[in-house]
């Protein structure tokens, strides 16, 4: 399945699961950690705990839409860039997910400026497991 940013770029600064045979977005979710003082409320679990319960098999039918790399959860994952973090794309890929990677580059200059920023580094460190010095 071939997605370019033009398609969905409201998406890519947040978490969204979309229905794909009929294109309807079913939850929205970001990063709350900070937030909720949580370890698991990344955008791809705040839009799925928005989301709430659904019928079975409607997973199979969705495609979650991410800014960074996701957790494996859908056949399609679609990021807007990895060059400030390369997460688990080929472990997803090794599990038959399709992982679709727009190489945005606006995405990529924001997170590099968040990151770079005074409160991003500790935040950043603290989601991908380094120490801030």
């Amino acid at each position: 399945m071939a997605v370019t940013k033009e398609q969905y770029p409201e998406f890519m600064k947040m978490a969204a699961i979309v229905h794909l045979p009929t294109g309807k977005v079913l939850a929205k979710g970001h990063n709350q950690r900070v937030q909720l003082n949580s370890n698991i409320r990344h955008g791809e679990m705040d839009a799925l705990e928005n989301l709430g319960r659904v019928n079975e098999g409607v997973f199979r039918e969705c495609a979650m839409f991410t800014t960074l790399s996701p957790c494996i959860m859908f056949p399609l994952v679609v990021l807007a860039e990895n060059e400030n973090f390369v997460g688990g794309e080929d472990l997803l890929r090794s599990k038959g997910v399709e992982v679709v990677n727009l190489q945005n580059p606006e995405i990529t200059k924001m997170m590099s400026d968040w990151i770079a920023g005074p409160v991003g580094q500790k935040v950043w460190n603290e989601d991908i497991g380094e120490v801030t010095a």
